[in-house]
């Protein structure tokens, strides 16, 4: 590793899998304070027991005092934040709906986890980012807040707004020396993809990661250790002239415009 975080304090939400768990693993790797943030106690525990550098707080970041106090843990722990890493998402199974036939409770809980918790745990990391002199935030978006397909209303509107909120805060703190970023990912190997293709036989799993893969220029899924990589460098002073803006990591897929006929999960 590149050691750019040596010694930085880092939270990263919905940290215990998936994605986030690449960006927990991989900021640790490089020299950082990881405080990792889920529900899911068991798999954060496990992943914490791992790493020397690297807590766990069960924290539901949907709620604002949960998210001040999963603040307050990581400047008692590590003396401050530097980078925050807005990761968490969900896209539950029962969700994926035509609008008119989703929930009023299924769109919120997706907002809440997907949007408000973005918004919650920045309001409670710019202070700390102030006093350090700066930092970045790093939110992750998706290719689905640029173009979307059937029966994702919810999902595709939080990571859309994750966009758009991201330029705007860029703005908003650029003056802090605040820099503020988006990643989208493409269909990146985890457990909501993993999800998606239970229940179904060896033969059809085979051919729906085969169809998946197909949708991606480079033929394949991405890692989330590929994430990981590009996180860690737009957090870095390499990336220190950037802000505002988001950038793909999806293995072609937007080079190729009319995507969403296809029926693969993104």
């Amino acid at each position: 590793m590149s050691g750019d975080h040596q010694g930085k304090s880092v939270i990263v939400t919905g940290g215990a899998k998936g994605i986030g768990k690449g960006i927990c693993e991989a900021f640790a790797a490089d020299g950082a304070k990881v405080l990792c943030l889920d529900v899911d106690e068991s798999a954060g525990e496990e992943l914490a027991g791992q790493h020397d550098e690297l807590l766990f707080r069960q924290t539901d970041v949907t709620i604002n005092a949960e998210c001040e106090a999963a603040v307050k843990k990581a400047t008692s722990e590590f003396g401050g934040v530097d980078v925050l890493c807005n990761n968490v998402g969900i896209q539950p199974m029962d969700s994926y709906l035509p609008a008119d036939e989703l929930s009023e409770e299924g769109w919120d809980r997706i907002i809440a986890v997907n949007l408000k918790s973005y918004f919650l745990m920045t309001k409670h990391c710019v202070p700390e980012l102030r006093k350090r002199g700066g930092g970045a935030i790093i939110n992750t978006a998706s290719v689905q807040g640029l173009q979307s397909m059937k029966g994702v209303s919810a999902y595709a509107a939080s990571k859309g707004g994750i966009i758009t909120m991201t330029k705007q805060l860029s703005i908003e703190y650029a003056a802090d020396n605040i820099r503020v970023l988006a990643v989208n990912p493409g269909t990146i190997e985890t457990p909501m993809v993993q999800d998606s293709l239970k229940g179904m036989s060896a033969e059809e799993e085979a051919a729906a990661r085969k169809a998946i893969a197909a949708g991606h220029p480079l033929n394949r899924m991405g890692q989330p250790s590929e994430v990981a990589n590009l996180v860690l460098f737009l957090a870095s002073d390499k990336a220190s002239f950037m802000t505002g803006d988001n950038i793909n990591c999806d293995g072609g897929l937007m080079s190729k415009g009319a995507w969403a006929d296809a029926d693969e999960e993104l």
